[in-house]
């Protein structure tokens, strides 16, 4: 059964039980009235009686005065000795109404209602003993015929049955139309879904023109975002895979030429074996940094965190730096602060030895690096400027994912850094110690790297953690105007 036939199905169900309720509680209460204005004309006719009968000398009973009855009251008066002694109307001596109205409450010594059956007709008769100074003298009954109130609520009945069949019977209809209106969205969703299945192609999206802004429209929305998520992700999965096939082809057919060199000539020659093992660092490198990036996507990268000297750190690094550059590149220190952080100082030290490497490496001949270390409201900002080649506009919202490809022109060096692994392994470290990166560049003009860090605080233990799975996010690079 389809999800519209079953909500219409619940919903007729439902709105059945609420007109049974209903149509009872209709019944129940036209019935109570009714008997109540039928009990008080009964009353109000025997009290009437009451009050002007008496009983003379010879023990009859006889009127004070006369008395209007109601024409559908049957008035009986029977004496002690259970003789007919007053009846009204008059009726012949083989009349049914000339017994007892009511023989079950007969004897009764309270006043009682009751409702009878006498040939035939329904009857609701008041029972009341009549004394005399404490003594029983006789009953009175009081009747009315209630044909009249049956037939009204049999009326009732039928117009409540057949009103309720054409209600349930609307709104089933009702229920259908309006909930293909309101599945048509969600059977959209499935032929997306299917068309998607079939066809492979992530890039299709429901239309969401004429869609309300409610539960079903902000599925759709939902849907649609996480398609676009997923191509993006399938995108950038078949980017890698390209990539690492890329990364991995060059080292493996340069050790394949050399074993092969090897092979030919008989002997192990010392410049193959070096560039082999050269090779196979490479490979080694590019695996470990294609493992720390999956441990800290999935935030399983463990974290040393102890409080760090990043100013020490800072000149550890320049030292390094200036092996690199050589005579090429110009080193410089601009403001240096001490600065005290909480974080894994391995892990930062690779930030920041990546970030003054690719600096160093896209900087001209002649050109200069400057690095410089301050504090600014509660966060340690370090800042990696070169004057080198610069990076294109429409590559900069895409410098920190892996393997990005921009200017073809720009080589990669042989620890995959530039555009490749460490740009993006930099972004994760920093963002998982609650700090962000950003990069500001213009074509052959150089580029500035920023790193933020939230400075140490007095509750920094000396404990290893692991990345948070959901950490604070990086600033987007931006153009320097």
């Amino acid at each position: 059964m389809s999800l519209r036939a079953r909500l219409t199905l619940f919903y007729t169900v439902v709105l059945g039980a609420v007109l049974v309720l209903f149509g009872v509680a209709v019944y129940y209460l036209v019935t109570v009235v009714q008997l109540r204005q039928v009990d008080a004309t009964l009353e109000r006719t025997a009290r009437d009686l009451i009050q002007v009968a008496r009983i003379n000398d010879e023990g009859d009973f006889v009127l004070t005065q006369r008395v209007s009855l109601d024409s559908s009251v049957i008035v009986q008066i029977w004496d002690a000795n259970n003789r007919l002694v007053a009846l009204n109307p008059s009726l012949e001596p083989d009349n049914p109404l000339r017994q007892p109205l009511d023989s079950s409450n007969f004897v009764s010594s309270v006043p009682a209602y009751n409702s009878v059956t006498l040939s035939d007709v329904h009857f609701r008769v008041l029972t009341v003993p009549l004394h005399t100074d404490g003594t029983p003298i006789g009953v009175l009954q009081a009747g009315t015929s209630l044909t009249i109130i049956d037939a009204l609520r049999n009326e009732i009945v039928r117009y409540l049955v057949v009103l309720s069949i054409i209600g349930i019977i609307l709104a089933g209809m009702f229920g259908l139309v309006t909930g293909q209106r309101a599945l048509t969205p969600l059977a959209a969703v499935t032929d997306t879904a299917l068309q998607i299945t079939r066809a492979d192609d992530l890039s299709r999206r429901i239309p969401t023109r004429g869609i309300v802004d409610d539960e079903v429209g902000k599925l759709i929305t939902a849907f649609n975002d996480t398609m676009g998520r997923l191509e993006k992700l399938f995108a950038t999965q078949r980017r890698f895979v390209a990539d690492i096939g890329h990364e991995l082809r060059t080292p493996l057919t340069v050790i394949r030429g050399n074993i092969d060199l090897m092979r030919r000539v008989g002997i192990e020659d010392e410049q193959s074996l070096h560039s082999i093992e050269l090779e196979v660092d490479r490979l080694a490198r590019l695996v470990e940094d294609l493992l720390i990036l999956a441990q800290a996507e999935s935030g399983k990268l463990p974290m040393d965190r102890r409080r760090v000297e990043l100013d020490t750190l800072l000149l550890e690094v320049f030292s390094q730096a200036h092996v690199l550059a050589g005579e090429r590149v110009q080193m410089e220190i601009g403001q240096i602060d001490q600065v005290l952080i909480c974080g894994d100082r391995d892990r930062l030290k690779q930030v920041v030895l990546n970030l003054v490497a690719n600096a160093i490496k896209y900087t001209t001949e002649g050109g200069k690096v400057i690095v410089r270390l301050s504090k600014a409201t509660g966060m340690a900002e370090l800042v990696v400027k070169d004057t080198g080649t610069g990076i294109p506009a429409e590559d900069l919202p895409h410098v920190f994912e892996r393997f990005y490809r921009g200017d073809k022109s720009r080589t990669r060096s042989k620890d995959g850094a530039g555009f490749g692994l460490g740009l993006s392994i930099a972004y994760w470290i920093v963002r998982n110690h609650g700090g962000e990166i950003e990069v500001k560049s213009k074509l052959n003009r150089g580029s500035t790297f920023t790193v933020r860090l939230p400075l140490a605080d007095k509750d920094c233990a000396d404990t290893t953690d692991e990345l948070s799975e959901r950490p604070p996010r990086a600033a987007q690079p931006e153009r320097i105007s």
